[in-house]
């Protein structure tokens, strides 16, 4: 058994237009960097958090990451002391699966501290309840791909079915992150329960398309298929800045462009990184008119999951 382990997920983007709580894909460079280690007495304690502004709780019962730890010890009847030091190096409530990475690193760290025999769903499980503590409910859309890596499909249930798609080769995302924050509690608040029948067909048949898309390496229907009818236009107004952004995607040729999970993160997917470069470029004139802080990002679709760094 190892006396400290550091682990490292990504950050990802959820939802993807039409697979609202279903699709995911882990993107390269930004994400959460989590240590743990052995300590002497049992149970949970959060040392340090990094990268924050102090805004997180140390209290392991209300962090994703501790949430995350204590399920995997209590699945493997364990009371063993775990000590977790935590680095945040991407912002939070940006959409892009900050408190997802966390849990997930938390829990694949602990695993390879402990020597524990776990499978990818177990440590998924785990990850989810850390999870429904951050964001009030378990949606797997980023904590999936923060796990698996790649592009993946979410079948909701028990046991979640993980879906691992294609990636044609060209597809690359532009990332732009407005200097503002989209609390994720609040943004699915937002969405009420009901939608209309009419809605409800048209993301579906957006959704089965852009797999079907993916499959086939077909570009042309890809970009057809990037639309949400259900959760964009009830979080749209929380993002300022997003219908620009948007517009000028699509005007620099963009494949299609929407919220990166509850926002205010706004990816979009293009043909090619070259392609992908103008469209960031597009957006992020876009949003700095308005006054707007502004970040940027250019990375393939379907980047590595969770490291493991001995």
């Amino acid at each position: 058994m190892s006396h400290s382990v550091k682990a490292f997920a990504p950050a990802t983007v959820s939802n993807i237009a039409c697979g609202f709580d279903v699709l995911g894909f882990a993107v390269e460079g930004p994400g959460d960097e989590v240590i743990v280690e052995t300590r002497e007495t049992p149970g949970i304690e959060i040392l340090e958090i990094t990268g924050d502004e102090g805004r997180l709780p140390k209290d392991a019962e209300r962090n994703t990451a501790g949430v995350a730890v204590r399920e995997l010890l209590d699945l493997h009847g364990r009371s063993n002391g775990v000590s977790i030091k935590i680095h945040k190096k991407m912002p939070l409530s940006s959409g892009l699966g900050s408190s997802a990475a966390s849990a997930v690193a938390a829990a694949a760290a602990t695993a390879a501290l402990l020597d524990l025999e776990v499978d990818r769903e177990t440590l998924l499980r785990c990850a989810l309840e850390g999870e429904r503590v951050a964001c009030g409910s378990a949606h797997p859309d980023n904590a999936t791909p923060a796990l698996y890596g790649g592009f993946v499909l979410i079948r909701p249930g028990e046991p979640h079915d993980v879906v691992e798609l294609p990636v044609p080769p060209t597809l690359t995302c532009a990332l732009v992150r407005p200097h503002v924050e989209v609390q994720t509690r609040a943004a699915r608040t937002a969405l009420g329960d009901q939608v209309p029948l009419s809605a409800a067909v048209q993301q579906w048949g957006n959704l089965a398309a852009l797999i079907a898309g993916l499959f086939r390496g077909d570009l042309e229907l890809i970009s057809r298929s990037l639309h949400d009818s259900i959760a964009e236009q009830k979080r749209a107004h929380l993002v300022p800045g997003f219908p620009e952004a948007q517009a000028a995607a699509l005007n620099a040729g963009a494949l299609g462009c929407s919220l990166s999970g509850s926002g205010p993160s706004i990816f979009a997917l293009c043909d090619g990184t070259a392609r992908a470069e103008q469209v960031a470029d597009s957006m992020v004139a876009a949003v700095s008119d308005l006054g707007l802080g502004v970040d940027r990002l250019v990375s393939s679709v379907g980047a590595r999951g969770v490291r493991v760094l001995r």
